[in-house]
Order: structure tokens, then sequence, then C-alpha cells
């Protein structure tokens, strides 16, 4: 496997936004309006903000990201199409809270056609919708926008008398701008190579690290060492450590027990680059070697994630890979004795669901669960070139379960890969993280394994 040590840094330039720009604005067609809120500033305690993460539709769309900002797009405006509100210049507010562009910078940096200050927004943006035969905006995700744009749009109506003319139709934007980037660039396809590259070597580490009597909080120390060393400043979504029956889970992060010699632990980690996502989940023995029952159950996770990838490919609907995981999984439990029953009738009665109760995967992009469509008139969607999906089938076997044999109780096990379809099959972004029982095994006694891989 080659190294990916000596490849640049990606990063999604102002060429590719100005494309987006246009290709959203060709979908609307001119006589239309978009106006996109950038996302706002939480506060975490009294004087404390969260650390600041721009709305994605705004990000996709110019990449500026400051809060308190508008987004505007008027295709056919004679002095310009695109335009931005955002906060001005403050030294004094600089001083304590950072740099701003300004207006100034917007334009010169961001490639607004115009920008005018935040506080301008009542008395200019009015003007730009009237006029305006369809308004595009994404309602109900920001409730006190919501109410803003329609005083607005009151404004106007109350003017219809003196030739006002306010927008005829109100359109979903998502419906048009989701379509969009569930398409991946070759650009948006560099940087989540790297956001994979990145997180695959965080679980090499978390593995190399892990020791029974460690706190899993311990090991979430390593996978965010490896994220910020490699310019991932955060992660995609709050990391799952769950050793033992934590495994079993599936959306748990307290992150706060002792890992003991003879549990797996579940981690599902990835870091946000450039604002892209990677979703990993790695499971593995604390001590370093699984047992004959972790790995029998292993096993069937793992074959069944590796025929649920070669599923993915252009022209199979996006249910297949899922298809396949229930039947490898359906197989496996039952030729262990966790299921009884003739396979295609245990499939019918959902048999499975009391150990696999998730499907296989999801979009992946901007947002660890990314947008787009999954049926499209009623049916499941083709798979085409440039979609960016997960693929993590999983067994759990819930400590308290008494149908099984005490063996087999407390086990949680999940591989997730991130998958991009290609022309004629699929690539995978974290191949770098090891996953076979014998790599695994081999990686954590310290006798490396061949697909390690290096990043700078």
């Amino acid at each position: 496997m080659a190294s990916v040590a000596a490849q640049p840094h990606p990063r999604i330039g102002p060429r590719d936004y100005a494309r987006r720009r246009r290709e959203l604005m060709a979908l609307m067609g001119e006589g239309s309006i978009a106006i996109v809120p950038s996302a706002r500033q939480l506060i975490r305690n009294r004087d404390s903000s969260f650390p600041f993460r721009q709305d994605s539709d705004f990000h996709y769309l110019c990449g500026f990201d400051e809060p308190e900002s508008v987004l505007v797009l008027a295709p056919g405006r004679r002095h310009g199409e695109f335009l931005l509100f955002c906060r001005e210049r403050d030294r004094e507010r600089e001083n304590w809270d950072g740099l701003r562009a300004g207006p100034e910078g917007a334009c010169e940096l961001y490639g607004a056609d115009d920008a005018f200050p935040i506080g301008d927004l009542d008395d200019i943006l009015p003007g730009l919708i009237e006029g305006r035969e369809r308004l595009y905006y994404a309602m109900g995700k920001q409730p006190e926008f919501d109410h803003q744009l329609m005083s607005w749009i009151n404004k106007i109506r109350a003017k219809a008398r003196s030739g006002a003319h306010p927008p005829g139709e109100f359109l979903d934007l998502d419906h048009i701008l989701h379509e969009l980037r569930l398409y991946k660039s070759a650009e948006e396809l560099r940087v989540m190579q790297r956001a994979g590259a990145i997180s695959a070597a965080a679980h090499v580490r978390a593995m190399r690290a892990c020791r029974p009597g460690m706190f899993e909080y311990q090991l979430e120390a390593e996978l965010l060492h490896e994220f910020m060393y490699h310019g991932a400043r955060s992660p995609a979504y709050s990391s799952i450590v769950g050793g033992g029956a934590n495994g079993c889970i599936m959306h748990y992060v307290e992150n706060s027990a002792a890992l003991r010699a003879g549990d797996l632990v579940l981690i599902d980690a990835g870091c946000e680059y450039e604002h892209y996502a990677a979703d990993v989940t790695r499971t593995f023995p604390v001590k370093g070697r699984f047992s004959a029952a972790q790995q029998a159950l292993y096993e069937v996770v793992l074959e069944a994630q590796l025929a649920a990838i070669r599923a993915v490919k252009p022209g199979e609907h996006w249910n297949q890979p899922h298809d396949v995981t229930v039947r490898v999984i359906t197989g496996g439990l039952r030729d262990l004795g966790l299921l009884d029953g003739e396979a295609n009738e245990l499939i019918e009665l959902a048999a499975y669901r009391t150990f696999y109760m998730h499907r296989a995967g999801h979009w992946l992009g901007l947002d660890v669960h990314d947008v787009g469509d999954y049926k499209i008139g009623g049916e499941w969607r083709v798979l085409e070139p440039g979609m960016v999906l997960t693929v993590e089938p999983g067994i759990y076997i819930a400590p308290d379960n008494r149908d099984v044999a005490k063996k087999w109780r407390g086990i949680g096990i999940r591989i997730e890969d991130d998958v991009v379809v290609t022309k004629s099959a699929c690539k995978v972004l974290t191949a770098d993280a090891p996953k076979s029982v014998q790599d695994i095994e081999q990686l954590m006694a310290g006798k490396g394994w061949a697909a390690a891989a290096t990043i700078s």
C-alpha cells in the first residue's frame, strides 16, 4: 500500500465553491433567490462558547466560516449574483475573538460579488427578495430566522398596492442543494481520502496503546491526539469507546469505564478534516488476542462487511449492501446456534434484529450522516459514481440475554469503513485500519502489519 506521507494537504478552493454556486443557480433559474443563514454561535456556559462550526450547506456554497452571516444567491442580478452579509471589521472585538473578513474580505477572499454589514440585513434583503418569483429556503432549521424572513415577506405584501411583488413560490432549498452535495467531486474525494487516512491512523494508534486497566477515555485521548496532530481539529461526531458490554450500546459516549482483559473494545470514531467527516469503527481484544467465541462472532461480521463492500457498485440499489449483511449475519448466527430455523424464514421474520438492529450504512460527507434521499419515487435509489457511504454491519449480544449461552453475552462487534462508488466498483477510503483477526493480533503484539501507513 502506498504511503500517504508525501501527499499534499487537500483543500476545497475558491473555484470549487464558485462551481457549486453556478450549479445551484442553474437549477434555481432566473427570477429566483436563495437565502442561507450561517450557523449560530452556541453558548457552552456563561462566558464560554462551543467551538464554532459552520452550517454545512452554508460552507458548501462559499467556505465562509464566520457566524452572524447570511448568504444570498440571486441568479441574473445585474450587480452580481452572490451576496454575503457578515460582521464588519472591529479592531477591539478582533483583539478578543479573532480576525474577521468583513464585507471587503468577503469579496476579496471568498468571491462575493457584493457584501454588506450584517446590521444592514433588514434594510437591504427585503429589496433583494421583492420582485423575485421563487424563494428557496430551508424552513424549520432556524426558527428565529424563519420568523425574520416571514416578517420581510409580510412587509413586501403590505406594499402590494404600491406595486410591490412578493415571491409567488416558496421552495425547499434542501431538495436541490442536497442532491448536489450527494455527488462528491474529485476535490471533495481527495479531502475525504485524507480524513479517512487520518482516522485509520488514529485507530491503529488506539490498538497499539490499548492495555487492560486503561480507561475508555484514555483510548479516546489517543484518537484525539492523532486527529489533531494531522490537522483535523475535531472529531466528526462524539467518539464511541465501549469496552465489554458497553460495545452493545449503539451510541455509547460516556467512555469512562476501565478496560478489562478478556473483553473486546468497540471504537467508533472519525475525524473532521476541512469540514468533511470520516466514520470508522473497529473492534478488537483489550489484551490483544480474541477468544474463540469472540473470533467466531467477529468473523461473521467481517464476512458480512466484506460481502457488502463488494455489493457497492454502480447500478446496484442503495439497499443491496444491507440485504447482503442480513443474509450473511443471519446465516452466521444460525451456524453458531444463536438462531434456529431456515435462513429465508429467519430473514422474513427479521429474527436477526435481536442481534443486528441497525442498517448497514448511511451517506457520508460534510455531515457524518450526510444529506441525500435514499429512495426516489418510493424505490431505493441506484448507486452512482461519486456517492460516498459507510458500510457498518454489527452483532450485539446484550449481557442480560438469557436465551443464549453465557459465552456470547456482552459481546458487541461492529466493523465500519467509508466507501466511494467508482465508475466500475468502489474504493475503500479507510483501508489503512486493520480489520482481519490476524492483522489486528499482529499489530497489537507489536509486529506491525502490511497496510500500516504514515501521515504528515
